[in-house]
């Protein structure tokens, strides 16, 4: 698989990762040997890059995959792991005492020394424009808890003033045919600043897997139950935040670009893999089957320009009225 630079990291890392959250919680139960072997298909389709956090299934997820690194020591994952939800979303919580308790808790659940990467976990706005976070995240780098670290947002306002402070390595935000605003001055920003790119909620939660219907009824514990209309968390964290009816609809007409041998949710990750600037893309996997099927999107031949005029004007037709301001 081809392998890209992570901006100021000094490292390469699949152009399609693995995002865990599914492997935690708010997906409904994943079994541990099922989660354990969807991480083994994953490396084995090319993945070098895993995405978690601290509190997906409280620590779960992480645990997992500190498993899988000492059953796999040759596997070379960079692990990129968040934190800053374990208390109150609050600019005051962020504080380097906090930040190194929660630190050493995640490098406990991989059983790691040194984390790759920690990412903020889409904190208050404000706290992407606090000098002394940034100055506690640069602490953490000098006492070696960390390797580097950048910030997972929601809005591109965020993403534009991290990208601007020098230590952020990367920025995950929301990127997918759905959800093109990033496009627009956030990518292109962090390719100037050599800030990596990592999208996340690459298939809009599934919608542009083609497989829903208005009537598909998800589990009580699946945040795309539960999460709507941003009950729980912030509502772009499901289906991208479009309304889930709008989205079927839209899905449908998305499905019908794919092209031959290629499924909806390939040629999402596609058009993903191809856009300049973007480092890594981190769909989730429930099974094998699903993290291999996703691994081999970046081995498609580029969509067609027409395909790729034909997804901006999709967008900009059915999606743009919905959640270009908002986010």
């Amino acid at each position: 698989m081809e392998q890209r630079e992570f901006g100021r990291l000094g490292r390469k890392v699949s152009v399609v990762g693995l995002g865990t959250w599914q492997l935690g919680a708010d997906w409904g139960e994943v079994d541990e040997n099922d989660a354990l072997t969807v991480l083994d298909a994953a490396v084995e389709a090319g993945v070098t890059f895993f995405d978690t956090a601290d509190v997906y299934g409280d620590g779960r997820s992480e645990q997992l995959i500190g498993r899988y690194l000492r059953e796999r020591p040759d596997a070379r994952i960079f692990v990129a792991t968040k934190m800053g939800r374990r208390l109150p979303q609050l600019a005051e919580n962020y504080t380097l005492d906090n930040f190194r308790a929660w630190t050493d808790r995640s490098r406990a659940n991989l059983g790691v020394d040194t984390l790759d990467l920690v990412q903020l976990h889409c904190p208050p706005s404000s706290v992407h424009s606090s000098a002394a976070v940034f100055d506690a995240l640069d602490t953490l780098v000098a006492e070696e808890r960390v390797a580097a670290y950048g910030v997972s947002v929601e809005t591109c306002a965020e993403a534009l003033a991290a990208i601007a402070r020098p230590g952020t390595a990367s920025v995950q935000i929301i990127l997918n045919p759905f959800r093109l605003k990033p496009l627009e001055e956030v990518v292109p920003a962090a390719r100037e600043a050599g800030v990596g790119i990592i999208a996340r909620v690459p298939l809009a939660s599934g919608l542009l897997s083609g497989k829903y219907t208005k009537d598909t009824v998800f589990a009580e514990n699946d945040h795309r139950t539960f999460n709507r209309h941003g009950e729980m968390f912030d509502q772009g964290e499901t289906f991208s935040g479009v309304g889930f009816e709008e989205g079927v609809e839209a899905a449908v007409e998305f499905a019908g670009l794919a092209p031959a041998g290629a499924t909806p949710a390939q040629t999402a990750l596609r058009w993903i893999i191809q856009q300049p600037g973007v480092t890594s893309v981190i769909p989730g996997a429930r099974s094998p089957e699903q993290a291999r099927a996703n691994a081999a999107a970046a081995g498609l031949p580029p969509l067609p320009g027409a395909t790729l005029a034909a997804v901006g004007d999709l967008y900009d037709r059915r999606i743009r009225a919905q959640v270009h301001h908002r986010w």
